[in-house]
């Protein structure tokens, strides 16, 4: 297996650290400077657990002025820089660098403006993004991006990785729903990117820089879409006894020109999981669940209703089942929820995968990842948003096995090659990081990831910021490339890439 950071990707400085720590001592408090290996641990990894560094320096500034001067001290210096926020991302986004300056955003985590007339509000980036929707609800209003962590996440980190949610079928990802953001480059110049009327001028870099995971710069303001609280909402659960009749059954909603508020699916280990985690009344003999979620006033939901019950039914669903209350609601997504750490109850260790495919492809696919599950001899669960396609399977392994994880890495790895087979991609919301670097090699043309590296160049011409994470370079596309054909881990197609 290639290492995380290809040593052609790392970047070396010969500064030492004692005089390194010298010149941040001249603007920075004491506590705010970490550099000794008991306060450097915490921030060791973000939520993909598997890979580890410690950080050579953590720095934990609280004024855009203080980013500034670490940055451009940094620049001067040639040494790396990863930002962090709440360190939940699940690609290893936010792994440190052994010889590079991690900034932790945890003290910007102001809510600096709510403006009701034009429903924004503005925030520091370590503002959680489920504190966001409390802050306004008395305003009658709501976020509309909501992963399954948001009681944790942050809106920098949302905004690095364009992070999705249960509700992101009808209500878009985090790119959908913020209207500007500040950066400061790495040479700690101030950017504002966007703004608060209906369009922006000149090119769509607020596009480019939502889900560029660290690369171009450093996020310390954001801007967010609020919505209106809607009036009336249903939720049901569509029992099935075939998982992919579950997958089909969701390209058939979407297919009736039905577009659900959120539509998400679990498979029985997922189900059981969950059940007995929080409770949440599923069926533990079903081997497929889809939680449909409608939403309006209440004409709207009535006559949504009217058609996706039995449609669902026609579909395959051998019951469906209607909340009858707000209590009833929160217990069926609640399930859903607390998969992930329901999950966790079940096996020593998991590794969470995050590929999006065709809606159309879904029982196909999640027939092809039972198969491979089969071939590797390690479990699956099955837990995602299937409106917009976007998988999580979670591979079930023993950490303290011998080769358990390199295994479930490769069982991951065919799954993300399984994805671009059948038109899909390698991420739908978690980002590339170093889980995926390999696998972008696969999924574009050398000529794009050259395109790819200008962009980058252009915001970040030393290549300082999160160096190694989400770009691979042709080398190592090749030796990747070269690795798999020896082992027959590619086919004739995935070799026409390179």
């Amino acid at each position: 297996m290639i290492p995380p950071i290809h040593p052609a990707e790392r970047i070396s400085h010969c500064v030492k650290k004692p005089e390194f720590l010298a010149e941040l001592r001249f603007f920075l408090p004491v506590d705010a400077i970490l550099f000794e290996p008991e306060t450097l641990k915490p921030y060791e990894c973000d939520g993909l657990a598997a890979y580890q560094t410690l950080p050579w320096v953590v720095v934990l500034p609280e004024t855009i002025e203080a980013i500034q001067r670490i940055l451009r001290l940094c620049n001067d210096y040639g040494i790396p820089v990863v930002a962090r926020g709440a360190g939940t991302g699940l690609s290893g986004g936010a792994l440190p660098l052994d010889n590079g300056v991690l900034i932790s955003m945890v003290k910007f985590n102001k809510i600096l403006a709510i403006d009701r007339d034009n429903l924004l509000a503005v925030v520091e980036p370590g503002v959680t993004n489920l504190a966001i929707s409390k802050k306004v609800a008395t305003e009658g209003l709501y976020y509309a991006p909501d992963p399954s962590s948001q009681i944790a996440c942050t809106i920098g980190g949302n905004v690095a990785e364009n992070s999705g949610g249960v509700h992101c079928l009808k209500y878009g990802l985090t790119t959908h729903n913020i209207l500007r953001l500040k950066i400061l480059t790495m040479a700690g110049e101030l950017v504002v990117i966007g703004g608060h009327g209906f369009d922006s001028e000149g090119y769509d870099l607020l596009a480019i820089l939502t889900g560029s995971e660290g690369m171009l710069g450093i996020i310390i303001e954001v801007s967010v879409k609020l919505l209106p609280l809607v009036p009336s909402t249903l939720v049901m659960m569509a029992v099935f006894d075939c998982v992919e009749t579950a997958g089909k059954a969701v390209a058939g909603v979407i297919a009736a020109g039905l577009i659900p508020a959120g539509l998400e699916m679990m498979d029985n280990t997922a189900i059981c999981a969950a059940e007995d985690f929080c409770h949440a009344g599923y069926p533990i003999t079903a081997q497929a669940i889809l939680l449909c979620e409608i939403d309006g006033t209440a004409e709207q939901v009535t006559e949504q209703l009217e058609q996706v019950y039995p449609l669902l039914l026609s579909l395959g669903a051998q019951t469906v089942e209607i909340a009858h209350d707000k209590l009833e609601q929160h217990k069926m997504w609640a399930g859903r929820k607390a998969a992930f750490p329901a999950v966790g109850r079940i096996s020593p260790d998991y590794y969470c995968m995050d590929g999006t495919i065709p809606r159309y492809q879904l029982g196909a696919v999640l027939r092809s990842i039972a198969e491979l599950s089969e071939n590797y001899g390690l479990p699956v669960a099955n837990v995602f948003h299937a409106g917009d396609g976007n998988l999580h399977p979670l591979i079930l392994y023993d950490g303290n096995v011998p080769g358990d994880f390199e295994k479930a890495e490769r069982l991951g790895g065919d799954i993300l090659l399984l994805s671009i087979r059948v038109g899909g991609t390698i991420t739908g919301e978690h980002g590339v990081g170093i889980e995926k670097i390999n696998h972008m090699c696969v999924q574009f043309l050398p000529e794009t990831l050259n395109q790819f590296h200008a962009i980058k160049a252009a915001f970040d011409e030393k290549g300082l910021l999160n160096p190694g994470k989400g770009l691979p370079s042709l080398r190592r596309c090749a030796e990747f490339g070269a690795m798999h054909v020896h082992h027959g881990e590619l086919s004739h197609q995935d070799l026409e890439r390179f």
